[in-house]
């Protein structure tokens, strides 16, 4: 009788071992959540036996129960990487599986820091916006688009309707090299 009290007590564990997983699992930020839940996006072949004997076994935390739900993303009119985009050519990106897990102790996200500098996270900033802009440039609507100089253009018209500045042609620019001369003399015609 001693034994059965002493199984019933430690977790039902599979006899899977994972040492080292050739998979990822990304924990999710879920504030909305108790601190005794924690959610997942696991690969598609993940079961809920895999990801409870995988935080058993690597991390020691013991689960309750494990909640899954695959989540089938909208279609696309595009790849969203492609090289070239190619419209009306339907794409469906690959579904996302989701698992949530209840653990008996509670865990509590740290706080999100407030100076990024040692990430140097204005340069991805810029070169991020810098790629949306490259990629929004091979896009087909790209032409129909206002030129992103527009309102520029648009401020030195209002300024010249109220007469803050002066209309200055610019073909007075030119530099007058003198007499015009005839390139091709020697033509009979």
């Amino acid at each position: 009788m001693a034994s059965q009290s002493i199984a019933r007590k430690a977790p039902r564990l599979g006899k899977k071992q994972i040492f080292m997983p050739n998979f990822t699992l990304t924990l999710l930020r879920t504030p909305q959540l108790p601190p005794t839940f924690a959610s997942f996006i696991v690969p598609l072949n993940l079961n809920k036996l895999d990801l409870r004997d995988y935080l058993w076994n690597a991390y020691g935390i013991p689960v309750r129960g494990v909640r899954s739900y695959i989540q089938m993303q909208k279609i696309r009119q595009d790849k969203a990487n492609a090289k070239r985009p190619s419209p009306r050519r339907w794409f469906r990106p690959r579904s996302i599986k989701k698992m949530m897990v209840e653990m008996e102790q509670p865990f509590v996200w740290p706080e999100e820091p407030e100076n990024f500098d040692l990430w140097d996270k204005s340069t991805f900033d810029a070169a991020q916006k810098d790629r949306e802009e490259t990629e929004s440039s091979f896009r087909p609507d790209y032409r129909e688009k206002p030129a992103s100089d527009r309102g520029s253009i648009a401020e030195q018209a209002k300024a010249l309707l109220r007469g803050e500045e002066k209309w200055k042609p610019s073909l007075n620019d030119w530099e007058d090299d003198g007499d015009a001369v005839e390139v091709e003399q020697n033509v009979k015609i």
